[in-house]
């Protein structure tokens, strides 16, 4: 029987840490218990926006979006447990994540914030919301994973996850990447090869793990008002099914289709996504 490898060392070289002087944020950390939390704080008058990104986005790669808002709102982006320059934490069960998010929005002294999370992010802010143990103004999920107990697989094996990540550990370039993410702006894929390597295995196994065991809609139909739900017309991971089931299960939430994008809502149709996202948080923001 062939031994299963060592999950590799998260790491991180100094040209991803560099690219960092190139984002208009300031680094901050949050303890969340025992784990240390960093975040990007953009800063500014706004009301603070809390973003939580994807299984393997770093706070970073959510700056071409968020500094686009910084009009609007003042982004807060988390480098969630296990990513970034953040701890592993001891669990990455959803409760855990939202625990996270609460200690970020009380130890950085948040005023009822709006969340914003894409993907597995949409899953936190979406338990955050309905645990209802921090004031909100409101909250906007981009593409969920709707997965879930009798709901089949997550549509992304997580085999898949880990071949990447295995490629950036050892190494790798924008032009691979764009391989598996050919739709990507060209900024997006380099800081996809940089920074990849400083998500855990551990985190990406457990997560995926919890998209299949752990049911979004058990938390849905609790997550307050305002809400909007944002999900690609071609997105294979919020189908139309999946985006008729929320509208059900959460009358007083709002959906919006992007068109001409999959999940990766943002780095497959950045305008209309930017579009969809303001829209969305212009009435939370009044």
């Amino acid at each position: 029987m062939t031994p299963h490898p060592s999950p590799a060392a998260r790491s991180l070289p100094q040209s991803a840490l560099a690219d960092l002087a190139d984002v208009p944020a300031t680094s901050r950390w949050v303890c969340s218990g025992a784990t240390r939390l960093h975040v990007l704080d953009y800063g500014g008058p706004g009301v603070p926006l809390l973003v939580m990104p994807g299984i393997t986005s770093p706070a970073i790669t959510m700056d071409f979006v968020v500094r686009e808002l910084t009009d609007l709102v003042r982004p807060v982006v988390v480098d969630v447990r296990g990513r970034g320059l953040s701890d592993d934490g001891g669990g990455y069960g959803l409760e855990e994540y939202a625990e996270d998010t609460e200690a970020v929005v009380m130890r950085l002294g948040l005023d009822r914030p709006v969340l914003f999370g894409h993907s597995m992010g949409a899953r936190i802010a979406a338990v955050t919301a309905a645990r209802n143990k921090v004031p909100l103004r409101g909250t906007v999920l981009g593409d969920p994973p709707m997965s879930g107990p009798g709901r089949g697989p997550y549509p992304t094996p997580v085999d898949a996850f880990l071949d990447q990540l295995a490629q950036a550990v050892r190494g790798t370039t924008a032009a691979e990447v764009a391989r598996a993410w050919p739709r990507w702006p060209h900024r997006e894929l380099e800081l996809r090869a940089r920074w990849l390597a400083s998500c855990g295995e551990e985190a990406i196994k457990a997560t995926h793990r919890g998209f299949e065991s752990e049911d979004f809609f058990d938390w849905w139909s609790s997550v307050p008002g305002p809400t909007v739900l944002l999900y690609g017309a071609d997105s294979p991971v919020v189908t139309e099914v999946g985006a008729a089931e929320a509208a059900r299960k959460n009358p007083t939430a709002a959906l919006s289709r992007i068109p001409d994008a999959g999940h990766m809502l943002f780095w497959d149709n950045p305008p209309a996504a930017l579009a969809s996202l303001r829209e969305a948080l212009r009435p939370m923001l009044a």
